[in-house]
């Protein structure tokens, strides 16, 4: 069937830009809370682990007021804050459409718009945690051998915090792209 569209297209285009909308917002929170769970996880198994053999980084952890443990898991929740934040910029997006214009062209766009923003923060926030929680793992555990490598690895998960920025640049690009038809009056 040269030049028809296919069964998958014809539904797609047959699903409110509503759905479209609310599942983007919800994959931009609930992967970005995902992600940050998983860093945390990374890191506090290592972190623990690490401890065993050096416990002064546990003690340093929970009672310096600069500690370094507690620094990654901030890295990691800030992951967590992106969705949050990005899915309320988001769900300021949404408009009131009348059920006749719900299927127009710009309605499709905007649903269509909003779904990707959430998808690509909620993704790359997913990557961000990972990689800030694989990056802090190894932190707690050059810091149990060589507590001078802290602020070297340090530095390196800055970077890797920047990922998840950068998801959130991209995604309210995107996000402006959701515009939503005028009401008649």
């Amino acid at each position: 069937m040269v030049g028809a569209s296919s069964s998958w297209s014809r539904a797609l285009v047959k699903v409110s830009p509503y759905t479209f909308s609310a599942v983007g917002i919800a994959i931009a929170i609930g992967v970005s809370v995902l992600g940050a769970a998983w860093g945390i996880y990374i890191t506090g198994s290592s972190l623990i682990g690490a401890a065993i053999k050096a416990p002064r980084i546990t003690s340093k952890n929970l009672i310096r007021y600069v500690p370094s443990g507690v620094k990654v898991v901030i890295f990691c929740e800030a992951v967590a804050i992106y969705g949050v934040i990005v899915a309320i910029i988001l769900q300021t997006k949404l408009e009131s459409v009348p059920t006749s214009n719900i299927y127009d062209p710009e309605s499709l766009r905007a649903g269509y718009a909003i779904f990707a923003s959430g998808i690509i923060v909620g993704f790359a926030n997913l990557v961000c945690g990972l990689c800030v929680g694989i990056i802090g793992s190894s932190c707690a555990l050059s810091d149990a051998q060589n507590s001078s490598l802290f602020v070297k690895i340090l530095v390196i998960e800055i970077f890797g915090s920047a990922l998840g920025l950068f998801g959130v640049i991209v995604g309210i690009i995107m996000s402006a792209q959701a515009t939503w038809p005028a009401r008649s009056a």
